[in-house]
């Protein structure tokens, strides 16, 4: 798990962690590396924009934003190359999934309107990277025109710039600047349609 010294409450999990919202027995490593509760919340993601407040763990529904202001409250969800977005307000925690039609569709905006106070801290973790992440002109449109280039100078979308534009209220922005598809320690559906995940968590 990536721990980020100074920012508690925020983990983002390596392939090797396993998927512990479908494994009890990774969930059970996980909360036990991270001394948080087994029990956690989690939803079934869709790429909408739908964010729910939650206050007990189990599974919500679809939807692809959890925020929460109840201590001790584990919020988590699954990426192989979407953006695992974690939001840190003084009395919250929110998380959301955004592939690039989660961007488009505005899922990070309504994960920070669903805080009772402003954002802090956003922290985007391990999703695929310009470098990588080749699509149409019709992407790059969608998610407000970030276009750039691959590493093979085809034409690909920076979900990073895009999200860091729908957050100008956030006092602290931080990317991991880790590309999943490149780094093999992650999930990554472009690189080899795999169906694991690895999980990122908020809590209080």
């Amino acid at each position: 798990m990536i721990l980020l010294p100074g920012i508690p409450g925020v983990a983002f999990g390596e392939l090797l962690d396993g998927d512990g919202r479908s494994s009890a027995d990774a969930r059970r490593r996980i909360a036990e590396s991270l001394d948080i509760d087994s029990e956690w919340a989690i939803v079934d993601q869709v790429h909408g924009n739908v964010v729910l407040k939650v206050d007990a763990p189990g599974n919500h529904g679809e939807a692809d934003g959890l925020m929460t202001a109840t201590d001790g409250l584990p919020l988590a969800i699954g990426t192989a190359d979407c953006v695992p977005v974690a939001v840190i307000s003084a009395t919250s925690r929110g998380i959301a999934h955004a592939g690039w039609r989660g961007v488009a569709n505005g899922v990070v905006r309504s994960t920070v309107s669903s805080l009772p106070d402003e954002p802090r801290t956003v922290v985007l973790g391990p999703h695929i990277r310009r470098c990588c992440y080749e699509v149409g002109q019709e992407v790059i449109e969608a998610c407000g025109g970030f276009g750039s280039t691959t590493t093979e100078g085809r034409s690909s979308v920076d979900l990073a710039r895009a999200i860091r534009s729908q957050v100008p209220a956030a006092t602290e922005f931080i990317d991991l600047e880790i590309c999943t598809m490149c780094d093999d320690r992650f999930a990554s559906y472009r690189r080899d349609a795999t169906p694991e995940r690895q999980v990122s968590i908020v809590w209080i």
